[in-house]
């Protein structure tokens, strides 16, 4: 679902427990800053950038618990996939086949974490409603949109694509699942409650509870490195012009997301707080190994609001920074669990097409 925003704005132009992050001594004799030619010069987080996806739209790239594989969410026609199914590679990349599919091929997806053990990925599908890719409506009366299908549930399956079982079975929108490092709980949103709320629930799909209740669409929520916070982007309606419309795109499976910010709260939905206030589209958080800043991506910093960059903010919302500066879209950045690398999509140097790929890059910390 996340990375239908991407395709909402190009279309009309898309974990470890520690308390410290790792040094990386990368300015060595043996690092060539020449030879890093996916690198912008300004990106000075990241060194020795690696591709690992070669064409159709790549994205929510997620590391596994031992740092080597990747979940990845792709439409690729090339690959006979119309619309976005979960995929299974290994950090080195794609080796020129077709890597493992571990959705059904049916309906849509969104949203895949790997399961404690890294045998067992969970994600979101639409596949039990129809084996068509669902309509997705870019627009209604002038309004970007982008739908949350009340055909989505949450299932999980082992590496060869098996679905091993399902976690919601409700007549709601259940998506956007991701699960905490420690592996004790699962994140997700919902509109259950007749609003797009955060829930969380034990990770064998128990104990469910509901977290988050201002109206307005709370979702794309990750877990802090020590498990006892969580991240997420949220639109927030004021006006009453605003609550209307929201409402009424929300009766339609719609929502306009195109004004959204970063907030935190404690993993029980306690001591909530809001970290952006940028204007325009602030999402795709993901917080920083020291648990103190976070990483998100964001248009707010053009006015054509074209352009998505990722950018750094402490936890208490100073300290913004700018980490990427493709002129397209860079978006969806998550550490691995050592905190040494960085997993991120992006538009950049795919002679000039909408291509979105996967990239891989240490972390250096300045």
């Amino acid at each position: 679902m996340r990375s239908t925003l991407l395709l909402v704005f190009l279309a009309v132009m898309l974990l470890s427990a520690c308390n410290t992050t790792p040094k990386q001594n990368t300015e060595t004799a043996d690092y060539n800053a020449e030879a890093d030619t996916l690198r912008y010069p300004n990106e000075t987080h990241l060194r020795n950038i690696r591709q690992l996806t070669f064409g159709g739209d790549n994205a929510e790239a997620y590391f596994s618990f031992d740092g080597q594989h990747l979940t990845v969410q792709v439409s690729n026609e090339a690959w006979d996939v119309p619309c976005d199914q979960i995929f299974y590679l290994p950090t080195s990349g794609y080796t020129g086949e077709r890597p493992a599919m571990i959705s059904t091929g049916k309906g849509r997806t969104t949203c895949s974490y790997f399961l404690p053990g890294d045998r067992e990925i969970l994600y979101a599908s639409t596949h039990l409603a129809s084996d068509d890719c669902p309509e997705t409506p870019r627009s209604v009366s002038g309004k970007y949109v982008w739908p949350v299908y009340n055909t989505y549930n949450i299932f999980v399956a082992d590496l060869q694509g098996n679905t091993l079982r399902q976690l919601t079975d409700t007549p709601h929108y259940d998506a956007e699942g991701t699960v905490s490092p420690d592996g004790k709980k699962i994140v997700f949103t919902s509109d259950r409650s007749g609003d797009l709320e955060l829930y969380t629930m034990n990770i064998d799909g128990s104990d469910v509870r509901q977290i988050t209740s201002d109206l307005g669409y709370d979702g794309g929520a990750f877990f802090s490195p020590d498990s006892k916070k969580i991240v997420f982007r949220a639109s927030r309606p004021k006006t009453d012009e605003e609550v209307t419309t929201y409402k009424e795109l929300l009766a339609q499976g719609l929502v306009q997301p195109t004004n959204m910010d970063i907030f935190v709260c404690n993993a029980d939905g306690s001591d909530l707080r809001q970290i952006t206030d940028l204007g325009k589209a602030s999402w795709a958080p993901f917080f920083h190994p020291s648990g103190e800043k976070i990483l998100f991506a964001s248009n707010h910093h053009t006015d054509s609001g074209r352009q998505f960059n990722i950018f750094m903010i402490n936890i208490d919302g100073t300290g913004l920074k700018q980490l990427t500066f493709d002129n397209v879209f860079d978006s969806f950045p998550m550490f691995s669990p050592d905190g040494k690398k960085i997993v991120f999509s992006s538009n950049r140097f795919n002679g000039g097409n909408r291509d979105t790929n996967v990239f891989i890059a240490d972390w250096v910390e300045e």
